[in-house]
């Protein structure tokens, strides 16, 4: 703590100073008074995997209704790093529409080939996803989302060393509903989804949801009259059945059942090459001899970097798909005691790749196929002893993968430039326990201990090669949360969280060096926070978090072009991560109501071999403010007009500073609204919305190969359109 930057501690002064204040003047409000009185409903989180008033939770966590998402502007996973303090969600993975890549408090992961793994956990319905690319990241039938920032390695294990974003969907139950929404706008904009809920008989019920979801794209692939889709086009279909059986009063179970399938077009990049004396691409002399092409000049790349002059039709297309089924069993053996079972079994492939060199040549075009296999098995006992009340579990996750790269691709006479297969075993223990020291003052205390093994084999084009490593590490967490007198929440928490070795994800290093195919070691980090959070008065709440992260053994993706292609390898560093995270609802009338949040983030990673990297994909602000403004008309109708705005600050897309090559990526600033309409004593309701109505353009990440710098595109554009939504 004591590396707190001067600046992070006045920050941090200047926001914590005005919430104790208006605690200490507040404090004669009881928090009986404050109950009755209050017009804000405070959410149910399982964070902890325990049922808990958000307020209660003794880490840095926002939560999302999931009635309330599509008000914000929110239809995807990404659209939620908008309005999270110090979440940033962007896409790339090989090009790829549907992939999402999380980084919470400077913690995420730049690639998506299967030897690498996510520094941010991502969990439905208790159901680890493994891989970013393929799976069902839409928002349908959902109950809420959790984002719980700073490491979870006691309750959520391995790779969540940034955090986790735990997605929640609605359970069967007794209701009889139909939920029907259907969207259409620019850009080619046309959404439906439908969503039933019946009760079977009195111990069976089910629910089911579908939707297709389509929007087009951004540019053209000009040299590609046939190609199927344009740039950034996507189309996608999913569904979920849940069947909920009560066997009894101390038994129940669930089972589901999930797909999606989308398919579209690149997503927009562009490329800038190294127009220098000795540059490859400038003097069309790569690795000692001619390229196919010639020199190459920047002026050989589409003018509209939202167009592509790619000549490879393979990678012009883009294909996912994911499948899963889980089953979960809640067994009460007693009033104090009870069992959880969660098994889960989930497949997902993607098509996808980029033509790096964005010209007709045949040069640099890495087409890319991938799959991923995965079982994952919890057993949880839970309840109460005495005063104690407590969570544990044994874990147990499987996953099989592979990546292939350039099965269509012209170049080198076709054929395969990478392989990768892995296979990971993982296995833990847990147990968390928390009490009431006294009535105010809650202390709760956690162990995990992790065991994983890999398997890996590569081969760039010269042979099979083969390695296989494991690692171990005991987790831990400690925090106390204390309730003042006026029901706000203050804690202080100590957490621990671990991620196993990784082997490079590009190892064309082969080629001049066969031992290069390692894996890094442990990856470990600590984290040291306090907060406040509660309802100040029965019209405000707000929550406020100082954190200070130390991660030892971190594996930054650094990729450079090689004489065999594309390479890639682990720099592993120190980091330290600290700073400041503010949310806060204010309701100013009875009509009108403000939401903000705010983060900040300052990242120190220690210099290695003389180079200073910084972190990758991590603006040091993130910001967002939310009016909303509800009336009646004379009629009985119902108006809500919301404006969002969220700003994220300028950052580097690569761990590589280095300005002259334009590796940073600019700031950005975007603007959503919503205004519906919903008559009295009606079961629909009508909206209108835009979605980034400045239509800015701006860049998710950059990366610097040394020849070219890849610029990825956000897919986000301007969208007028109008929403319709009935329940009945």
């Amino acid at each position: 703590m004591n590396k707190f930057n001067k600046l992070t501690t006045a920050v941090a002064l200047a926001l914590l100073a005005p919430g104790l204040i208006v605690s200490n003047v507040l404090a004669e409000e009881t928090a009986e008074e404050k109950a009755k009185d209050s017009k804000m409903e405070a959410i149910t989180v399982t964070a902890t995997k325990r049922s808990q008033v958000i307020y209660e939770v003794p880490i840095a966590i926002s939560a999302f209704s999931g009635d309330a998402l599509a008000e914000q502007g929110i239809t995807s996973i990404t659209d939620v790093g908008k309005f999270v303090p110090n979440l940033n969600i962007t896409g790339f993975s090989a090009g790829h529409t549907s992939s999402a890549n999380p980084f919470i408090r400077g913690i995420g992961l730049q690639d998506h080939l299967i030897t690498t793994d996510p520094g941010v956990s991502v969990y439905v319905d208790g159901v680890y996803l493994g891989r970013q690319v393929g799976q069902n990241w839409n928002l349908n039938n959902i109950d809420r989302i959790e984002v719980l920032r700073g490491p979870q390695g006691t309750l959520y294990g391995r790779n969540s060393i940034g955090g986790a974003i735990n997605i929640i969907t609605k359970q069967p139950d007794q209701k009889s509903v139909t939920k029907i929404a259907a969207e259409v706008g620019t850009r080619g904009r046309l959404k439906g989804d439908v969503f039933l809920n019946r009760a079977i008989n009195d111990d069976v019920a089910i629910n089911f949801n579908a939707g297709y979801n389509r929007r087009d794209g951004l540019g053209e692939f000009i040299n590609l009259p046939e190609a199927k889709y344009d740039v950034g086009e996507s189309r996608e279909m999913h569904g979920r059945f849940s069947l909920k059986y009560n066997v009894n009063e101390q038994f129940r179970v669930v089972f589901t059942a999930d797909a999606n399938d989308g398919e579209g077009g690149l997503r927009p990049y562009t490329t800038l090459i190294d127009e220098v004396p000795n540059g490859a691409y400038y003097t069309g002399q790569r690795f000692g001899s001619p390229t196919p092409s010639g020199p190459l000049r920047n002026s050989d790349v589409s003018a509209d970097p939202y167009d592509n002059n790619t000549g490879t039709l393979a990678v012009t297309e883009v294909l996912n798909s994911a499948s899963g089924v889980s089953f979960t069993a809640d067994y009460d053996i007693s009033d104090t005691l009870g069992t959880k079972f969660i098994i889960s079994k989930r497949s997902s492939e993607y098509k996808a790749g980029l033509d790096d060199d964005s010209t007709i040549y045949g040069l640099d075009h890495y087409p890319e196929r991938g799959e991923a296999d995965q079982t994952s098995v919890e057993l949880q006992l839970n309840g109460y002893l005495g005063e104690l009340d407590f969570v544990s579990g044994l874990y147990w996750f499987e996953e099989t993968g592979k990546n292939r790269q350039g099965e269509d691709s012209s170049f080198n006479g076709g054929g395969n430039l990478l392989q990768l297969d892995q296979k990971t075993t993982s296995k833990a223990v847990f147990v968390n326990v928390a009490m009431y020291a006294m009535d105010d003052l809650r202390i709760s205390g956690g162990l995990r201990y992790t065991q994983d093994a890999k398997e890996a084999v590569a081969n760039v084009g010269i042979g099979d090669f083969f390695a296989k490593d494991d690692w171990s590490q005991v987790s831990y967490d400690l925090s106390a949360n204390y309730t003042l007198e006026n029901d706000l929440n203050v804690y202080a928490s100590i957490q621990s969280g671990y991620q196993g070795g990784q082997f490079p994800a590009r190892p064309y290093c082969l080629f001049g060096n066969p031992e290069c195919f390692v894996a890094s070691d442990n990856i470990t980090a600590v984290n040291y926070e306090v907060g406040m959070k509660g309802e100040v008065t029965s019209n405000f709440n707000m929550s406020i978090a100082i954190f200070n992260t130390n991660y030892d053994d971190l594996p930054y993706q650094v990729s450079t072009t090689s004489a065999g292609g594309f390479d890639t390898r682990n720099l592993v560093v120190s980091q330290t991560s600290r700073g400041i995270e503010w949310e806060s609802t204010a309701l100013l009338t009875d009509n009108f109501s403000i939401h903000t949040s705010l983060g900040y983030i300052d990242v120190d990673v220690d210099e290695q071999d003389g180079v200073k990297p910084v972190a990758p994909l991590t603006p040091k602000v993130t910001a967002s403010i939310s009016p909303t403004y509800e009336f009646e008309m004379a009629d009985g109708a119902a108006v809500k007009a919301r404006i969002d705005y969220s700003y994220r600050a300028k950052m580097y897309g690569e761990p590589s500073s280095d300005k002259g090559r334009m590796t940073q990526v600019d700031s950005r600033s975007l603007i959503n609204f919503d205004v519906s309409y919903s008559p009295l004593n009606a079961d629909w309701t009508v909206s209108l919305y835009g979605r980034n109505v400045t239509d800015e353009r701006y860049d998710d990440a950059r990366l610097n190969t040394g020849d070219y710098l890849l610029v990825i595109k956000s897919n986000d554009a301007s969208e007028f359109g109008v929403r319709y939504f009935t329940e009945f």
